[in-house]
């Protein structure tokens, strides 16, 4: 018997060197910056001999074209649970100002532990429960692609065995496995980047 696993990509960079970098959360619809499409290339290329039985991406336009290049004409559903989360008042706000805003000390806590600094629109144990949910929907006997953003990803290490183990940011263009154990779902991989 083949075991399951769940590829967890995040999407491409949204922006390319010498940009302005800016807090993108679920409410910024931008699509792959020329560095991000490579990315997602590269991913493609990664995976192209990985059969996915089934694929989920946000409704974000970086997501999809990430799973579209990494799946080709294959199809995929859109969960809404995988759309990026809502940065408040610092969505799309320079990084500089973000910290100003918050603190450094509120942006490590997010970074390290997942707490969301004031404002923020998210909603931790709800997306702990979404993960849970969807991992026990998944094959336990054939692959699964995700494509996400960074601020929901983080929350799947909270729901699997030794997710602690792993740092909480998954960067772009990057991808974790989790494979679908009879007991317990395991991280077996995190921050891999082609």
């Amino acid at each position: 018997m083949n075991m399951g696993r769940v590829y967890i990509v995040r999407h491409g960079n949204t922006f390319d060197k010498g940009d302005m970098l800016l807090r993108v959360g679920g409410r910024t619809d931008l699509p792959l910056s020329t560095s991000g499409k490579l990315q997602a290339k590269n991913l493609a290329e990664h995976f192209e001999d990985v059969e996915f039985k089934m694929a989920y991406s946000s409704d974000l336009k970086r997501t999809k074209e990430t799973a579209e290049a990494i799946l080709g004409k294959q199809t995929y559903a859109l969960a809404h649970f995988l759309t990026e989360i809502d940065y408040g008042p610092d969505e799309g706000q320079p990084e500089t100002d973000v910290v100003a805003r918050i603190g450094q000390a509120a942006l490590n806590l997010w970074d390290t532990d997942a707490v969301p600094p004031k404002d923020w629109t998210v909603n931790p144990n709800d997306l702990r429960t979404a993960w849970q949910a969807f991992l026990a929907s998944c094959s336990h006997e054939s692959n699964t692609l995700v494509v996400t953003s960074n601020g929901v990803a983080r929350f799947v290490l909270d729901v699997i065995e030794n997710g602690s183990d792993a740092p909480r940011k998954l960067r772009t263009g990057s991808y974790g496995i989790i494979e679908l154990r009879p007991k317990a779902p395991t991280l077996s991989a995190w921050n891999v980047r082609p």
